[in-house]
């Protein structure tokens, strides 16, 4: 039998942490992350990595730390996260639900979830494309980014009949508002850019 140090809870939080966001509605473990908060800051500091914390949202997550944050000694070790680029569809449709999630919080006072149903996606995404899109491959795409956003941790999926999604809040460390702001400024620019090419004379 392999020989392995005294079991201590802050195990638990941790291993969740390196498979992705813990929220605060997983209580088991939020609690436990909360009790070693400074244990396993200590814990991902020493490989490099930053346990990010917010309290108000009910959400934490690991994030890689910055060339110019790294002390003395740190800046030759690898990197367990790397930071990967989500293309073009990715991030339209990851914008499309930042800004869902933005315009639910400056409407809803009561309700702490946002929850939204499928066709609202799908009808909010077929908006964003160009009309020249098919819609059978519409269709397949967005079925796509549907798994992907659950994926990155975006999205979840509720059990409840109709099938309906939650927009987790973590996508707001992603995507803040100022960069999101960015983001649909230009996407605004691209769609009218192939709008106009698509009215010039064969």
């Amino acid at each position: 039998m392999a020989h392995l140090p005294e079991f201590h809870e802050s195990s638990v939080p941790a291993i969740r942490l390196l498979q992705g966001a813990v929220y605060a509605d997983d209580s088991k473990t939020w609690d436990l992350l909360m009790t070693n908060r400074s244990r396993l800051e200590t814990y991902f500091g020493r490989v490099g990595l930053i346990m990010v914390v917010d309290e108000p949202e009910g959400f934490a997550y690991l994030r890689q730390i910055e060339e110019e944050e790294l002390p003395d000694g740190y800046d030759g070790m690898p990197k367990l996260i790397r930071r990967s680029r989500l293309g073009y569809d990715v991030t339209l449709f990851s914008v499309m639900l930042r800004d869902e999630l933005r315009r639910f919080e400056e409407q809803n006072v009561d309700s702490e979830r946002c929850v939204v149903d499928t066709s609202e996606l799908q009808t909010r995404m077929m908006e964003l494309l160009p009309d020249t899109e098919d819609e059978v491959r519409v269709r397949r795409k967005f079925d796509q980014l549907m798994v992907r956003a659950q994926e990155l941790g975006f999205l979840r999926k509720l059990n409840t009949q109709p099938v309906a999604y939650e927009i987790r809040p973590i996508i707001k460390a992603r995507i803040t508002a100022e960069r999101l702001d960015e983001l649909k400024q230009q996407f605004q620019i691209h769609a009218e850019t192939i709008a106009a090419q698509n009215q010039l004379p064969s």
